[in-house]
């Protein structure tokens, strides 16, 4: 990623909570109680926060009378790394790229270099590639820009290109992002839980609303333009699903099918919420960073509130940085004991 030079220490020490491995080579940690300076990403314990100092440059710590941590190196870079930098930087170049090609970028061979790629960036150079292409597209139309503008900026040929590309995935067709989902037919029932009465609506592509003590009139306010229809035989499995997820919730959640609608910000930290593993939280700050935007936590804050699929978007394991629920907008019991469910 590129680094922004003004980011503050604020900022700084929210990415290395996070354990942000983009913000590598922005700056080092130096932890002043132990003598050692680290990485961002540095997988140790944190340290407490009034004795972290944040250095722009190895040398910079270690002319404070810091040493290196032994445990993620953070003054030198291994050959792998800067083969992963180097492939890295070659793929927003020139878009997707083959195996081979990368292999003879990098000298490796290319089996090895897919799993190295991968353990590094956490998706292979293919999917990264495809996450880059699609990120473009969500960035152009947050900045206004028409949807054939913004798919072929991206490189895309068209709206069929894309939907094709990122079926099974979160979102609409690209013109649902500026048509607001009218047209749709959404399909709904109100159904009994054991946190009280629970809201699920669907489309044919997936669950597009999930909300306690809502009913009709409030369905019909979240999507205005859309056609609402009570939900028939073909969504019983579906939404049995989604009761079940409430009721004993755990990681195969994930695979319930959804269809969301939102803008281009609102829709990375949607996907975000869902990359929180079950069982764990985050706060707002954590969040921010690990979209690599640390000093975003209040517009997170409202993306989050944003949210019309409670629980499959877990918008419930973010709390506040004390450690406190913080707000829900189903109210703290519900949240605290969706927690608990999960064992937290």
């Amino acid at each position: 990623m590129k680094h922004n030079k003004n980011i503050t220490d604020e900022e700084r020490w929210q990415a290395m909570l996070a354990k942000d491995r983009r913000f590598d080579g922005a700056f080092v940690t130096g932890v002043h109680s132990t003598g050692i300076y680290c990485r961002p990403s540095c997988p140790a314990r944190a340290p407490h926060r009034k004795n972290v100092r944040f250095y722009a440059r190895p040398a910079d710590a270690e002319a404070a009378g810091l040493r290196a941590c032994k445990r993620c190196s953070p003054s030198s870079q291994s050959a792998e790394e800067a083969c992963v930098l180097a492939a890295i930087a070659a793929i927003r170049e020139a878009g997707a790229m083959t195996l081979d090609e990368l292999a003879d970028l990098t000298g490796y061979a290319p089996t090895h270099f897919q799993r190295l790629f991968k353990r590094t960036v956490g998706l292979s150079p293919a999917a990264f590639a495809r996450a880059l292409r699609e990120e473009r597209v969500r960035e152009a139309l947050g900045r206004g820009l028409g949807v054939t503008e913004a798919l072929a900026a991206a490189g895309f040929s068209g709206p069929e290109q894309f939907y094709t590309e990122t079926k099974g995935r979160m979102g609409m067709r690209p013109s649902d992002w500026t048509r607001g989902g009218a047209g749709r037919v959404i399909h709904w029932a109100v159904l009994a839980t054991s946190l009280g009465p629970m809201l699920v609506a669907a489309t044919e592509v997936g669950v597009c609303c999930l909300a306690f003590g809502e009913g009709e009139a409030e369905l019909r306010a979240r999507f205005p333009r859309a056609e609402l229809v009570p939900a028939g035989e073909a969504f019983r499995d579906l939404f049995a699903q989604v009761v079940d997820a409430v009721e004993q919730p755990g990681p195969g959640s994930a695979a319930i099918p959804l269809d969301v609608h939102g803008t281009a910000f609102q829709q990375r930290v949607w996907e975000e919420l869902r990359r929180i593993p079950h069982g764990e939280t985050r706060s707002y700050g954590e969040l921010a960073a690990a979209l690599g935007n640390p000093k975003a936590s209040r517009a997170v804050g409202g993306a989050n509130g944003a949210n019309n699929i409670a629980v499959l978007i877990p918008c419930h394991r973010v709390i506040a940085a004390d450690g406190t629920l913080g707000g829900y907008a189903y109210g703290l019991e519900i949240k605290a004991e969706l927690l608990r469910r999960e064992g937290v």
